[in-house]
């Protein structure tokens, strides 16, 4: 399996940014970390092993990007407006950085946003906000509205709202869709949800595909036994879902 290690200075962030991509072709996967995770731990944990088939067949091409979240939803030595404005900037990052050096190194291909736990907030997001770059968008073990406290889960902007935070909700702003325009490019995405039973995010999953469904936009809400919210279970995932 073709494996490579990139490395550059991104101006969106101001800092080096890395990530790893594995394969040599076929559909592009952007694929979110955990939260506060990093580009290598999907590799560590076995996930990329579990696409090795079809990685190698070139069917896909798995692109890791880093994360910055410890820089944002989970810096509280910042105030809430500049985590929301660095979460901006991580945007930034991808659709001004990534997304043109994806079709840099694979010319043409559609690609997939996905991710797990937080990541599959960071891969919902960018897709409903930017679903012309996008064919598909999985999301596993997610959680789509961070500002609000579910079970053990603190609200990570604590209590401050602000329109930068309404609009990278999905869980607020999707249900105040107008934009036909908009929500016909989102109608044109396979769209995946999975969760465990378990999971304290479960409801909100539940939200999300039932506000999309009123929109009329098709989407696959896939419910999973126990929690299933760690690695043996996301390696089940990507297998079904890329």
């Amino acid at each position: 399996m073709k494996r490579e290690y990139h490395k550059w200075f991104s101006t969106s962030l101001r800092k080096n940014m890395e990530l790893l991509i594995f394969g040599h072709g076929g559909v592009s996967v952007l694929f979110f970390p955990t939260r506060m995770a990093r580009f290598y731990d999907y590799e560590n944990w076995k996930v990329i092993e579990a696409l090795r088939p079809r990685i190698e067949a070139g069917e896909l091409q798995v692109y890791c990007v880093d994360s910055i979240d410890q820089e944002s939803f989970y810096n509280l030595n910042i105030p809430p407006r500049e985590r929301i404005r660095r979460h901006i900037q991580y945007e930034g990052y991808i659709v001004n950085e990534v997304i043109p050096f994806i079709d840099e190194i694979n010319t043409g291909s559609s690609v997939i946003s996905a991710g797990c736990s937080m990541g599959a907030y960071h891969a919902v997001n960018l897709a409903f906000k930017h679903p012309q770059l996008f064919c598909k968008v999985v999301g596993m073990s997610g959680r789509y509205d961070v500002s609000q406290p579910i079970k053990m889960f603190r609200d990570l902007l604590d209590g401050y709202h602000n329109e930068d935070i309404y609009f990278n909700m999905p869980n607020q702003y999707i249900s105040n869709l107008y934009d036909e325009a908009l929500i016909n490019q989102i109608r044109k995405l396979d769209i995946i949800i999975a969760v465990g039973e378990e999971d304290a995010f479960l409801d909100d999953n539940r939200y999300l595909s039932s506000e999309l469904s009123k929109k009329g936009i098709n989407n696959s809400l896939y419910i999973w036994n126990e929690e299933a919210h760690r690695p043996k279970y996301w390696r089940h995932m990507v297998q079904l879902y890329f």
